[in-house]
């Protein structure tokens, strides 16, 4: 049995996905099942709720083999440490008190980096596969740079102005890494259960690239032109607070931002088994692209 949580997201939508046609049980924990598409309802076993509640845990968990964790984000969360840690520590007491054996967890590069202690959401993130290796379960925190799928928030400006934002210098390589492809390695190593104790998974993506090359290469698949806007800090603050998010949502995003133009996913060194495959061009031909011009 595998228990899947954010079955409706977008990266735990994908894992399910994968698992479906494996012969494996699925169980999912979902706080409304009425988003669970109609082919996917009557193929797993449903818990409602939310993972972060230690009866839904306790019932997601009973008979259960593995667990695909991935805390989702809450804006209005009073501490990074509540982000994570906190709402990990029902289940962190429910790994072993169910016997389940493996956890496949959604991380961040940044361990080992000079950075990584004033890194925001990302040391809160650390914190908490430090927490989940405690419990003793064999666990697998799949370490990830920044999402490519992250720009679709960014569709109606790439659109509308042939323009996309963030914090970067505009010249700094930097890996990114498509979701299907954090989906496929979660989906791998839930199934595969040979390996033991504790470790970090980079996917790195294939390659680096800069705001720079990223425009480029989105203006030559969209066959229009798209331009990178570097953002100030003290601007992307005001504006996240301008959309209600909370002070420690705000700050950790900041400071997560501010360490990643530090060197905070500069620690691993991409090999054949670091890289993942989508590169970011086929991510804007098959994802991006429709998305804009759809």
């Amino acid at each position: 049995m595998i228990v899947i949580t954010t079955p409706t997201g977008d990266i735990g939508s994908q894992v399910l996905t994968n698992l479906l046609s494996a012969d494996e049980e699925l169980r999912v924990i979902v706080r409304d099942p009425a988003k669970l598409p109609d082919t996917v309802r009557d193929r797993v076993d449903i818990v409602t709720g939310s993972h972060a509640d230690e009866e839904v845990v306790g019932k997601a968990f009973a008979g259960a083999n593995a667990v695909f964790w991935l805390v989702p984000p809450n804006d209005q969360a009073p501490s990074e440490e509540a982000m994570y840690s906190g709402f990990t520590q029902a289940a962190a007491r429910a790994f072993p008190a169910y016997g389940v054996s493996h956890v496949v967890g959604i991380s961040a590069l940044g361990r080992g980096t000079p950075v990584a202690g004033q890194a925001g959401l990302v040391t809160a993130s650390l914190a908490m596969d430090d927490l989940i290796a405690s419990t003793g379960v064999a666990y697998r925190a799949l370490a990830n740079p920044s999402f490519m799928d992250n720009l679709l928030r960014q569709v109606d400006s790439i659109r509308d102005n042939g323009v996309f934002t963030d914090t970067a210098l505009a010249d700094r390589p930097a890996p990114s890494a498509a979701t299907r492809d954090i989906a496929a390695v979660a989906a791998r190593l839930l199934l595969d259960r040979s390996w033991t104790g504790v470790e970090s998974v980079p996917v790195l993506g294939p390659e680096e690239l800069s705001a720079n090359d990223m425009a480029r290469i989105m203006s030559e698949v969209l066959g229009r032109p798209v331009r990178y806007e570097r953002e100030p800090f003290d601007a992307f603050a005001a504006r996240l607070t301008g959309f209600g998010l909370g002070d420690a949502f705000v700050q950790g995003m900041v400071d997560m931002m501010r360490a990643k133009d530090e060197g905070l996913d500069d620690g691993v060194r991409r090999t054949e088994a670091t890289a993942s495959p989508t590169t970011f061009r086929q991510w804007c031909e098959q994802v991006l692209k429709p998305a804009v011009l759809g």
